[in-house]
């Protein structure tokens, strides 16, 4: 695997090869959503209701789909139990989702640094 570092060029090879993976986990994880899904279910499981509260301005059917996603890639888990007549319905983070932190905690650090950036302009 080759470090990229944008100052030395890449063969056309190690170029498509960075295309497609990136492309392949921007098809997993992209969207306006699904990272924050999950960095909302870092601190422990969560009724949908509290997912949704938690992502101020995420339209119930986005939320659903994400989950589904999230569910199908193998990064939460939909835990439902029956508390008296009514089923509750919790999802909590896969152990997967761990292999995200560096890709979270970067697009953080990035965020934050470009957000100073525009900010500052003069």
């Amino acid at each position: 695997m080759h470090e990229c570092n944008f100052k030395d060029p890449l063969s056309d090879q190690q170029c498509e090869e960075m295309i497609n993976a990136v492309g392949d986990a921007l098809y997993v994880i992209g969207g306006k959503w699904k990272l924050r899904i999950i960095i909302a279910l870092s601190n422990g499981r969560k009724r949908f209701n509290e997912l949704q509260k938690a992502l101020n301005g995420i339209s119930a059917r986005v939320l659903s789909n994400d989950l589904k996603d999230l569910e199908l890639n193998g990064f939460v888990r939909r835990i439902e139990r029956s508390e008296s007549s009514t089923l509750l319905v919790e999802y909590e983070l896969l152990e997967y989702s761990h292999t995200l932190l560096n890709v979270i905690s970067s697009l953080n650090e990035w965020g934050t640094m470009h957000k100073k950036k525009i900010m500052h302009k003069d």
